[in-house]
């Protein structure tokens, strides 16, 4: 028997005065069977951050030519596209042809380490690549966050976010690693 995605709906109100973008998202989040608390919470989380009326999640996981958020224009060119993890260049390469910005959030703790080592003189001819790390600690607070039903506030100023829940909040400020050209 196959199992199936866990449904989370979360309110989330946004406050970036970085972008001068206020407004508020009814999500609905699908937690792959395969996917941890903690990663389905850094969706949200990057979601805040980037917020748009284009930006939305993608199959993510379930599939191999989609990230996990893109952000598309009217005509579907991809404006931006977001990879959560430790993608390969191949992968990378691909996603740095078809849109104008990719960021990629790493956060894998040392595994994310490594794959940055060994990874970061490829990335380096990649112009409109940003890439970020995210701390172990982050992750573990974002899914302290977590309830089926969420109504969260994102406040992000000076490219920090906050991001709080009815009982607890969350400091996210990755650390970049590569800034894009462009």
């Amino acid at each position: 028997m196959a199992l199936k995605s866990t449904i989370y709906k979360a309110e989330l109100t946004i406050a970036d005065m970085d972008r001068h973008y206020y407004a508020s998202h009814g999500l609905t989040l699908a937690q792959h069977p395969s996917e941890t608390v903690e990663r389905m919470m850094l969706r949200l989380t990057v979601f805040a951050l980037h917020a748009s009326d284009t930006l939305g999640f993608t199959k993510g996981i379930s599939t191999d030519d989609e990230p996990d958020l893109w952000q598309k224009n009217y005509s579907e060119d991809i404006e931006l596209w977001i990879e959560l993890g430790e993608p390969d260049e191949k992968r990378l390469r691909k996603a740095c042809g078809r849109a104008e910005q990719v960021v990629v959030y790493s956060y894998g703790g040392r595994a994310a380490d490594i794959w940055w080592q060994q990874n970061a003189g490829k990335f380096e001819r990649f112009g409109n690549l940003r890439v970020l790390s995210v701390e172990p600690a982050t992750l573990t607070a974002l899914a302290a966050l977590c309830e089926r039903g969420m109504s969260l506030s994102a406040t992000i100023q000076d490219g920090a976010l906050l991001l709080a829940g009815s009982a607890d909040s969350a400091q996210f400020a990755p650390v970049i690693l590569k800034s894009a050209a462009r």
